[in-house]
């Protein structure tokens, strides 16, 4: 029971990235229905890139402002307020009106949402990430599952939208926890399309945002009880200065390193999202039926939990480090070989189809699974939030930036219905997984089971090697509901004597 109880922390920690991945999915079968109902509005405005810019930058916010709070005011009202935010804009999005029924008002409404509840998304990655990374070397967690329960619980990879059907149909995303709650995301639109119909589609995309608000809320209860973290209460820096520029000289080579392979995953993975379309066009003849475009959108994003779940039992016996390169690795070559013999495909869609599915299997099982745990077991308790929230600020940038720059790649090759436009981008995405791996292989350091207790023990001595005071390190105020005086007394023995 123990045991359980330990790993049912890492997931109440690790867990709201599905209703995260919610609220991040749903919005592109959303997309799909206010372009059907609001035409000219949504044209005029280009309200459905601007749905995803938003969130887009409101993530980023969320991810940088809240590494500070996890760090210096405690994980766990973070995760709180992480939670409460995404549960409050989700029904907010699901509520958004224009004066008098104008439907250029009730874009922009949802929009400003967007970006708020995106700094609730962007919050979840240095709050619950960081949290579940450190209650998965809790007491209780059987070594050899540390790195396993973790990926399952979370997982980060960066949400993106990418068109299907012609361009007009969006859908999105995302990896365990975060690829479940995207799955659900798909599905949900079907089956309110199948109760509502094509004449009811405003109840369809309010209810499919507001729907949101159930497993945030839930999340939300679940974590009530929580407590901080033993690793942060025993080595935070809440209650003294963080001596910046020490801890840049001892970690930048492994955040930038970090950074930069988070920054050129989510970049590349935009256009190889692009197959999808092939595979719902070719399967469904172009049938634009929403009923048919949401069921291939759930079907697509499928795809992703074999590698996401095989990759989390990988993980443990091969490290991080490199179950991260044997991803990338593999998923290059997958590329590389669609992207050559694409002609040939593209007029066997089930084998297409299979390629493609073991091709995002691949990306889950690498840098999909190992790029949370490696930005949250790289960097010391002290400043764990603001390192893995840095980090995935700077993937977010490169899903950004992949998001809006290879549309025009593409048009530079040839445009989307020739075969070069089609491939070319494919070979420059390839290629910079190579680069990736090779980023990987020579900046980042493999990580052990039970590291963050030796990263901890290494950083102090680093701090007082140059003359840092340590001894404020971790909760000191007796009056703290989880100072040192309440810990387990050999937990506090630990404090006093560092």
């Amino acid at each position: 029971m123990a045991r359980l109880s330990k790993i049912s922390m890492i997931f109440a920690a690790g867990t709201a990235l599905f209703s995260d991945g919610y609220a991040n999915g749903v919005i592109g079968s959303v997309n799909t229905i206010l372009k059907i109902l609001y035409p000219e509005a949504v044209k005029h405005h280009n309200y459905s890139k601007t749905l995803t810019s938003v969130a887009f930058a409101g993530t980023v916010v969320g991810m940088l402002v809240f590494g500070w709070i996890s760090d210096k005011i405690g994980r766990k009202f973070g995760m709180m307020a992480a939670t409460g935010i995404v549960a409050f804009f989700s029904a907010l999005s699901a509520a958004s009106a224009g004066a008098h029924h104008n439907a250029s008002g009730l874009l922009a409404m949802l929009c400003a949402c967007r970006f708020l509840l995106g700094i609730g998304v962007g919050a979840e990655y240095p709050c619950g990430s960081v949290a579940a990374s450190e209650q998965s070397e809790e007491e209780g967690i059987a070594k050899n599952a540390q790195h396993r329960w973790f990926a399952l619980a979370t997982s980060a990879k960066q949400s993106l939208v990418y068109p299907v059907t012609g361009g007009d149909t969006y859908v999105t995303f995302l990896d365990t926890m975060i690829d479940f709650g995207f799955v659900i995301s798909s599905f949900v639109p079907v089956v309110l399309f199948w109760i509502f119909g094509n004449d009811h589609l405003r109840a369809i995309w309010r209810l499919s945002l507001g729907l949101g608000v159930v497993p945030a809320l839930a999340v939300l209860i679940w974590r009530l009880n929580m407590q901080n973290p033993s690793h942060y209460r025993k080595n935070s820096m809440r209650d003294t200065q963080i001596p910046y520029w020490l801890v840049i000289r001892r970690y930048w080579v492994s955040l930038l390193a970090i950074s930069l392979t988070w920054f050129i995953y989510d970049f590349i993975t935009y256009p190889f999202g692009i197959y999808s379309s092939t595979v719902v066009d070719t399967i469904t003849g172009g049938n634009t039926s929403l009923s048919v475009v949401f069921g291939w959108a759930t079907v697509i994003n499928l795809f992703y939990m074999p590698g996401t779940i095989g990759g989390a039992f990988v993980v443990d016996y091969l490290g991080p480090k490199h179950t991260m390169i044997l991803g990338l690795v593999l998923q290059a070559i997958i590329g590389f070989i669609m992207s050559g013999l694409y002609v040939q495909l593209k007029h066997h869609i089930g084998a297409f189809a299979v390629v493609y599915g073991i091709f995002l299997s691949f990306g889950e099982l690498g840098p999909g699974n190992c790029l949370g745990l490696l930005a949250a077991k790289s960097a010391p308790t002290a400043t764990r939030g603001q390192y893995y929230g840095l980090a995935a600020a700077v993937g977010k940038v490169g899903a950004f930036a992949g998001t809006w720059s290879f549309p025009a790649i593409i048009d530079d090759f040839g445009g989307a219905d020739s075969n070069r436009g089609n491939t070319g981008p494919f070979w420059i995405g390839s290629g910079l997984a190579i680069v990736s791996a090779l980023i990987t292989f020579f900046f980042i350091r493999p990580l052990s089971h039970d590291g963050l207790v030796e990263e901890d023990r290494l950083f102090r001595e680093y701090l007082e090697a140059h003359g840092y005071d340590t001894s404020k390190m971790g909760f000191v105020d007796p009056d703290d509901e989880w100072s040192q005086d309440s810990l387990p007394e050999k937990d506090a023995d630990k404090v006093v004597d560092t």
